[in-house]
């Protein structure tokens, strides 16, 4: 592949679940932006028009024969796309196909580009809950991460087909990719956006995706960094079984059970974490 992608490289993946009243438009608005290898939206099983008016805005349409999740369609799309490049968006209209050039232009000297949008372009609790995914996930990554949810980023194919195993079929597809690819070395870059709303009703719930989405966190850097998540685990049990002992012996003369436990934990997950960091990095040389 060039030093910089180009639209004839690109195939544009668009996952659509019941997306009727956005589909078409969004379709022609891709089209209309450059000369793309292809457009494929993968209909993750919906239940009104929304393959139709997609295949009439010129796209090419693959069907799931009930709805799988949001994850499930993208790596069908992964499967499907023709081009050594992917570029991923919404189907609901909240991604502006004007910033699409900008994306597939960093492919080539990065395996990811992501489009970062701007917390006043979401809800007070979806830019809160990003806020707290963010500040997470930079820290377990050491690197700043400006937007980790956002379903707008280009990528390499071949890069995508390594991690597609790890892909979850759910709605936390962005939050694995870009933790994935930063731990395995890849080279990942974000680049602002702008957002809009978007038409009909959100399908994320934010308790139940909240949680998954931190899981999926901690389960990307446990494989690839285990101690990033061990080690203060039991840097924290030490510290408190040491200082729960020494309160007792100052208050009571002597050192309690709860306290040994404390240190003894401390002591069998950071052996489980320098175990699973030895594990990761015989992964990374094979």
């Amino acid at each position: 592949m060039t030093a910089v992608a180009e639209p004839a490289e690109v195939s544009v993946v668009i996952p659509a679940f019941n997306e009727q009243e956005a589909i078409a438009d969004v379709v022609t608005r891709v089209r209309a932006r450059g000369a793309w290898r292809e457009v494929v939206v993968v209909d993750d099983g919906s239940t009104d028009l929304t393959a139709e008016r997609a295949a009439g805005a010129g796209a090419r349409v693959v069907r799931h024969p009930y709805n799988k999740g949001n994850g499930a369609a993208v790596k069908t799309g992964i499967r499907e796309a023709q081009g050594e490049v992917v570029l991923f968006l919404d189907a609901d209209g909240q991604h502006d196909p004007e910033d699409m050039a900008r994306l597939v232009a960093g492919v080539g000297v990065h395996d990811m580009v992501i489009g970062a949008r701007s917390s006043k372009d979401q809800s007070f609790t979806r830019a809160l809950g990003n806020a707290v995914f963010r500040l997470l996930a930079s820290w377990l990554t050491g690197r700043p991460i400006p937007d980790l949810t956002s379903g707008f980023r280009a990528a390499r194919r071949e890069r995508m087909l390594e991690i597609i195993h790890l892909l979850p079929n759910g709605f936390s597809y962005p939050t694995t990719s870009c933790l994935a690819l930063m731990k395995a070395g890849h080279n990942v870059t974000f680049v602002p956006v702008a957002a809009h709303p978007r038409v009909g009703t959100s399908k994320i719930r934010v308790l139940r995706d909240g949680t998954w989405f931190i899981l999926i966190i901690l389960k990307i850097v446990t494989l690839y960094s285990p101690l990033k998540v061990f080690f203060p685990i039991s840097a924290v049990s030490f510290l408190l079984g040491i200082l729960y002992g020494i309160w007792n012996v100052y208050v009571h003369g002597k050192i309690p059970m709860g306290s040994a436990l404390l240190i003894q934990l401390a002591v069998v997950v950071f052996l489980f974490g320098l175990i699973s960091e030895q594990i990761a990095s015989g992964q990374d040389r094979a």
